[in-house]
């Protein structure tokens, strides 16, 4: 089923904080309903967020708002979440069309919606590709941190996209999932995806990574991304940072997967990308648990930045940028969007 989609007047969403215990689908009729799913995370992933800012518009326009009003409830949704560039992304591309009318921005959050779609199928393609080219023949083990499956897009996902493809291939000997604390999306989600898709997979903290790579147990790294900027710096979930070290004291693959949308050009480096702070409370708790003291405080950033020379390749739905060979974003061309 789709992570979130456009029903009958309505959008509906897969509640990921639900997840594993329960599916539960929420119906959302209402913006101040959608920005909450999205700031408490029932809605997450940088392209799932790009589709909630192109649907959250079309919501209220078809709901009657116009003009300035239109404009003010795009703001809010837009600033929802600082770090990913794909919710204002999805925003900014159907509000162009705010003087159309309602119609014509739900036909372009539509069309954002099935881009997506076929932009994950696209992904998996030149990513199992790439891992073929770099590793050669046979089946490999990969490390992959966060979400980046179907639930953080429509469907499929990014960077699992790829881990998928190649299970369907049958070049994935086993997937190594970090927990991604403090909200585990890892055991949570992704684990949930790879159990739910039937591919060979075991659950690590995430303080194993980097000596489960020095030992051997996995052959490439893979992360998705919430920005990428011109310089191919890309902002994930934390933790990605310090996995790429390690990854890289191996010499082993390091292997971005995002979609086009989340290039921010006008981003010159990642010290330019605002890191958000979710607060102590997702860190001095657990699930109504408290875990630490009364009082303390906790330094919470939700993303870290992988600098460039750490990366070896970026893969996107039109192109692979071996940063290794000395690829920029500005300088490989696009291609072709490829079919499942």
């Amino acid at each position: 089923m789709r992570t979130i989609d456009w029903i009958d007047g309505h959008i509906e969403l897969i509640d990921q904080t639900k997840l594993p215990g329960e599916l539960v689908v929420r119906k959302v009729s209402d913006l101040d309903e959608l920005i909450d799913d999205i700031k408490r995370l029932a809605v997450r992933g940088a392209p799932a967020l790009g589709v909630s800012g192109g649907l959250g518009v079309a919501l209220v326009a078809q709901q009657g708002l116009s003009g300035s009003d239109l404009e003010d409830a795009a703001d809010r949704l837009a600033n929802a979440r600082p770090t990913a560039v794909n919710l204002s992304w999805g925003v900014k591309r159907v509000m162009q069309y705010a003087s159309k009318g309602k119609d014509r921005i739900l036909e372009e959050a539509l069309k954002i919606r099935d881009e997506d779609i076929a932009s994950c199928y696209s992904m998996g393609q030149y990513g199992a590709d790439l891992m073929e080219e770099l590793l050669g023949e046979g089946q490999h083990s990969v490390m992959t941190v966060c979400n980046t499956g179907g639930l953080a897009c429509v469907e499929r996902g990014t960077a699992l996209g790829v881990i998928q493809t190649m299970f369907e291939r049958g070049t994935l000997k086993e997937a190594l999932p970090v927990e991604t604390r403090p909200l585990l999306q890892g055991s949570r989600l992704t684990a949930w995806e790879l159990q739910q898709m039937g591919a060979p997979y075991r659950l690590i903290v995430d303080s194993a990574g980097p000596f489960l790579l020095r030992r051997g147990f996995a052959q490439a790294f893979f992360a998705g991304a919430d920005r990428i900027a011109a310089n191919g710096d890309t902002a994930n979930k934390i933790g990605t940072y310090s996995l790429s070290l390690g990854a890289k004291a191996m010499n082993l693959p390091v292997i971005i997967v995002a979609p086009e949308s989340t290039i921010d050009m006008a981003t010159k480096t990642g010290a330019d990308i605002k890191i958000e702070d979710r607060g102590s409370e997702e860190v001095a708790n657990f699930h109504g648990v408290r875990t630490a003291p009364e009082g303390t405080e906790a330094i919470n950033p939700a993303f870290d930045v992988t600098p460039h020379e750490n990366i070896t390749a970026i893969v996107t739905d039109r192109r692979v940028i071996r940063i290794d060979r000395g690829e920029t974003l500005a300088t490989v061309p696009l291609g072709p969007i490829r079919t499942k």
